[in-house]
């Protein structure tokens, strides 16, 4: 057989091994790592992940919001004091001490052991978090879903789905780990010419707001997409909101414009 045709053939058996990965499996192996670089940044609020440290002013009263349902005045210091939360992707830890601080049993799970390891030390840091730190395992979703069926009372993937294989089985696996009547919360980026050069042309190559490589656009969802997937694991969306980020007053909010990011809700059914 001539040279060129035998690496053809491994070439292929290559790409079927690959794919058959892709399809029992959400890691994408290229973005843990690419994530893992930045351990020792993952803190630091004005390094490369300063967006994802201010946008828990939006992502945190979201989750909040959807799981204690109740007026301003009767809302404690501690409003998700025994509710159970999954912080899928939780990378560092950003999101899952900032609902630990509302009293929330939060479990962390990432792809990344360099990641977890991180948010591990830095659960020591904030004595605001002393007596109920976040439990961090580096597990896939569908590993731990195999373990942890119908457990949480919340369910959050923010800014995780653009970055793993077959989605599909991403939303499955995650919605599985959730109690019938609980909450699902989605945060990412749409797909839209306008987020292709905003979240990746514009923030990565010439703002630098996230690590370069950081997104690619095929695997961005729409919202469209999402509550299909929702809908399909049994779920019942409940609501939809662009979010969107000012530069000049460095703040993330919500807004009716969807087609940058947008956050998702939704409660399973049964």
């Amino acid at each position: 057989m001539p040279r060129w045709g035998f690496c053809n053939t491994r070439s292929i058996q290559r790409n079927s091994d690959q794919n058959a990965q892709a399809a029992t499996s959400t890691i994408d192996a290229s973005d843990v790592e690419l994530f893992s670089k930045e351990m020792d940044d993952w803190w630091n609020p004005n390094g490369s992940l300063s967006l994802l440290h201010r946008m828990n002013t939006i992502r945190v009263p979201f989750v909040r919001d959807g799981l204690v349902q109740c007026s301003t005045e009767e809302r404690s210091l501690q409003p998700l004091k025994d509710k159970t939360i999954l912080d899928v992707g939780c990378g560092g830890g950003i999101l899952s001490e900032g609902l630990a601080r509302l009293g929330a049993k939060v479990t962390g799970i990432d792809a990344s052991k360099e990641l977890i390891q991180v948010a591990q030390q830095h659960s020591h840091v904030d004595p605001k978090i002393a007596e109920n730190k976040p439990t961090y395992h580096n597990i896939t979703i569908e590993d731990h879903a195999k373990e942890f069926a119908n457990h949480y009372d919340g369910v959050i993937a923010s800014e995780v789905i653009e970055h793993v294989n077959n989605q599909e089985l991403f939303v499955k696996s995650c919605v599985h780990t959730l109690k019938p009547g609980g909450r699902i919360f989605f945060t990412t980026p749409n797909r839209t010419r306008l987020s292709q050069f905003v979240v990746i042309f514009a923030a990565e190559n010439i703002l630098k707001f996230v690590p370069k490589g950081a997104h690619q656009y095929e695997k961005f969802v729409t919202p469209n997409e999402l509550t299909f997937l929702l809908e399909k694991n049994d779920c019942h969306v409940e609501s939809v909101f662009g979010i969107q980020y000012n530069p000049i007053t460095n703040k993330w909010s919500f807004s009716q414009f969807q087609h940058l990011m947008y956050a998702i809700q939704a409660q399973k059914l049964s």
